[in-house]
């Protein structure tokens, strides 16, 4: 598949401003997928500069272009600091990350992401994992199943929604998306199915990955591997992560729990760039709409 069908990039312009390249600086594209903010970056790289890409879904490997700048790692980004010490950089001029899921994943029928198509509960970005969307409606219990819910899709009755899949999986193994959305039940008012079944999904996809752990822990090793002045650029897609990074670019950490020196003054890792989120324009979202919950912060290493 060509680069151009995969991801269409979200916020292409201002993240890539915002990142301040160096033309021979360090950089690392957390979220390769289909190269687009990528080869936005190698276009402001000279030949001294050097980009690590990670992506750990090998989907996106017909996506690497020839470039010797670029040094593509085939793992999760919450490896960031093994990886890249690996390679042989102890520090880093930038780090952006875009924790979207690609367009292609949800198009791809095969892959479990989407409840548009009749396909079996997978979701996992690495397909060589072993956990799967099918694994944890069958084999997690009720109150694991709530917690999924509540706190991973935001869902208004996560209880109600955990007991009709405990107490239906009873007669038969849930094995497919219908299979699901059958147990699950959907909201009466027609016009909010969409809406709930995007949650259930993310949710769902949310611990199949461990996204927000890994997460976590990205953010953290971003810390220990920016250089000063190095910039940390961050796009989310839903308010569970657009909290940990809010929390961790102001406070350091993703409790959101102020640092303070012996004398009571509160100690700040990053310098804010964006004080308050950047959005997309009505004409980026006219033109994707997948991009219309996005949220861009940035921070800059002090």
């Amino acid at each position: 598949m060509e680069h151009q069908e995969y991801h269409i990039p979200v916020l292409l312009h201002e993240s890539i401003n915002l990142l301040n390249i160096n033309e021979s600086g360090i950089y690392a594209d957390m979220t390769f997928g289909g190269g687009g903010h990528s080869r936005a970056i190698l276009k402001k790289l000279g030949p001294d500069g050097r980009l690590l890409c990670f992506d750990q879904d090998s989907d996106t490997f017909n996506n690497i272009p020839d470039d010797e700048r670029l040094i593509f790692v085939h793992n999760n980004f919450k490896y960031l600091r093994n990886c890249s010490r690996y390679f042989g950089f102890d520090r880093l001029d930038g780090i952006i990350a875009d924790l979207g899921v690609s367009s292609h994943h949800f198009d791809d029928e095969t892959r479990g992401f989407s409840y548009r198509f009749d396909t079996r509960l997978d979701m996992r970005m690495n397909r060589s994992a072993g956990l799967t969307a099918m694994d944890v409606i069958n084999n997690y219990d009720e109150t694991q199943l709530k917690n999924i819910f509540k706190y991973y899709g935001e869902l208004d009755t996560p209880g109600r929604i955990a007991r009709n899949i405990v107490n239906g999986r009873e007669n038969k193994t849930i094995e497919t998306v219908t299979d699901l959305i059958e147990l699950a039940g959907r909201p009466a008012i027609k016009a909010e199915q969409n809406k709930f079944l995007a949650k259930l999904f993310q949710a769902l996809r949310i611990e199949v990955n461990g996204e927000m752990e890994a997460l976590k822990m990205m953010l953290e090793q971003s810390l220990k591997m920016l250089n000063s002045g190095g910039r940390l650029v961050v796009i989310t897609y839903h308010s569970l992560e657009d909290r940990l990074v809010k929390n961790f670019m102001k406070h350091g950490n993703v409790e959101g729990i102020p640092e303070k020196d012996f004398f009571g003054n509160s100690h700040s890792y990053f310098k804010l760039i964006t004080k308050k989120a950047i959005e997309p324009s009505a004409e980026e979202i006219e033109k994707n709409s997948r991009s219309r919950s996005a949220k861009l912060r940035v921070a800059e290493k002090w």
